[in-house]
């Protein structure tokens, strides 16, 4: 089977009309505008309506990439959608296929948290270099509202909800030019949304748990340490796979996490701020959404280019982190 090349040909995106501002929060917990700003760089945040799911807001982000990229949904060969907050637990990219019509595209979920729009990007490019599929549609969706604890300062403030979407297809030319992704499972407990089971006794001798989720928890020094350190490594990497140097890059997309951790990284890696693309103040950390909902923003404003070379990197829960360097278009 013959090796081909993929080209990332449109992307699309959409966020929940309702923002909270930091002003608002401070009905919730005691902080301030000036606290949230300094140590995050976040300004607002949107968020999902109870009436408003997942589904809808990847489908929606769905149909704008399919619509920039000329492919009709009909045409599909796969949905990846990358999320931790699904609408039910078995998955929800099985139900974006319906809706987008998408009938001869196989659809499943892939969780890597606020990692997973890169781990996702990786995966849609093996189906399509081993000739498997020739259409892609990738989207990094979540619904972190759901499991934010309100009264929880160091958290609440940080999360949004939002989704972001691209199409990958087939071509002669190969625009992914190198990767690099990691885990290290063993500092999983610095940030979870861990299950919590409350034991219930079916029969005499035999127990079940049954329970929920518990809300984000996360140790934000550590995962400030662990990001400022690995990021720089990795994008080093994925660098040398694409044997390219940091000059080269023309635009630097990172996880929409932390400013400081933004400005940390491009710091550390000597880009200069005007190569740096941020949304977080606007949106902020929207996980799985946060890269291609930045990269959609920048395409949309035409600030991104057919041929302009991009360095996004994803981290988070997991732990898990990864960077891609692509070339934008055909």
């Amino acid at each position: 089977m013959q090796n081909l090349g993929i080209a990332i040909t449109g992307s699309g995106s959409e966020v929940p009309a309702t923002f909270l501002d930091n002003l608002g929060l401070t009905e919730l917990v005691d902080t301030s505008d000036e606290w949230i700003t300094t140590r995050t760089g976040i300004h607002q945040r949107r968020l999902a309506q109870p009436t408003e799911s997942l589904t809808s807001l990847a489908t929606a982000a769905g149909k704008k990439a399919l619509a920039a990229a000329g492919i009709e949904p009909q045409d599909l060969d796969l949905i990846l959608l990358a999320t931790s907050t699904p609408d039910d637990l078995f998955g929800s990219a099985c139900k974006i296929q319906a809706q987008l019509g998408a009938s001869n595209a196989v659809a499943f979920d892939l969780t890597a948290a606020c990692s997973g729009f890169v781990f996702g990007l990786v995966t849609a490019a093996q189906y399509i270099r081993t000739g498997v599929y020739q259409k892609v549609l990738l989207i990094g969706a979540d619904i972190l509202s759901r499991w934010v604890d309100w009264q929880d300062r160091r958290t609440c403030v940080l999360f949004g909800d939002g989704a972001g979407a691209v199409v990958l297809q087939a071509n002669s030319c190969d625009r992914l030019l190198g990767f690099e992704l990691k885990s290290d499972g063993t500092q999983n407990y610095c940030l979870s949304v861990a299950y919590t089971p409350e034991q219930t006794q079916l029969v005499q001798g035999i127990n079940v748990g049954k329970g929920n989720f518990q809300p984000i928890a996360m140790n934000g020094k550590e995962v400030y340490r662990f990001a400022v350190q690995k990021v720089p490594e990795i994008i080093d990497k994925a660098l040398f796979r694409a044997n390219l140097s940091v000059d080269d890059i023309d635009w630097l997309i990172l996880h929409q996490a932390n400013q400081r951790i933004i400005e940390a990284v491009q710091d550390r890696l000597n880009i200069p701020e005007h190569k740096v693309i941020t949304n977080l103040a606007y949106y902020g950390n929207t996980s799985a959404a946060s890269i291609p909902l930045a990269l959609d923003e920048a395409v949309s404003q035409g600030t991104i280019k057919t041929g302009d070379v991009i360095a996004v990197s994803g981290f988070g829960a997991g732990l898990t982190w990864g960077a891609a360097i692509f070339q934008w278009g055909k």
